[in-house]
């Protein structure tokens, strides 16, 4: 295993422990108003393939990031904006494998209404900083992003 991957798999790991944490004390919420979870072996199923398919995802684009000598989270607007691996599907897999795959998973998984709909609330406010950082990458790098958000969806 090259560094770089471990370094993205370890990044991720966290990012999973985030959202199973996230989910769990959904679980508590939910339990302290009477809800019931909703559960069943299948939603778990597709749960835990949802969290599977986010962690692979950013590791896949946590990868690109590194191989770049970019850090995965700035606050200041990057250096470069990557097109190849999976920003060649979205302009987005980081948020979208652990904003919505891993936490949207980690809800089902662990049954809890109160964490999923907690994160379908959050996804408008990421889009609106998504699309906050996409207007800071189109001044950065003009043309170039342009035709490369035509070419490329925001989300898949």
């Amino acid at each position: 295993m090259t560094s770089v991957l471990a370094r993205a798999i370890l990044h991720n790991i966290g990012v999973t422990a985030v959202s199973l944490g996230f989910a769990w004390l959904g679980t508590l919420a939910d339990e302290a108003m009477g809800l019931p979870a909703f559960a069943g072996p299948w939603l778990r199923g597709v749960g835990g393939l949802l969290l599977l398919a986010g962690f692979l995802l950013r590791v896949w684009a946590t990868v690109w990031f590194y191989r770049q000598g970019m850090r995965v989270i700035v606050l200041e607007p990057q250096a470069a904006f990557l097109t190849g691996g999976p920003y060649r599907f979205s302009r987005n897999p980081l948020y979208l494998g652990g904003n919505v795959f891993m936490f949207v998973g980690a809800a089902a998984l662990l049954g809890s209404i109160t964490a999923l709909a907690l994160t379908i609330l959050h996804l408008p406010l990421m889009d609106r900083m998504v699309r906050r950082e996409e207007r800071q990458l189109a001044v950065r790098f003009g043309p170039a992003f342009t035709e490369y958000a035509r070419r490329v969806r925001r989300w898949i």
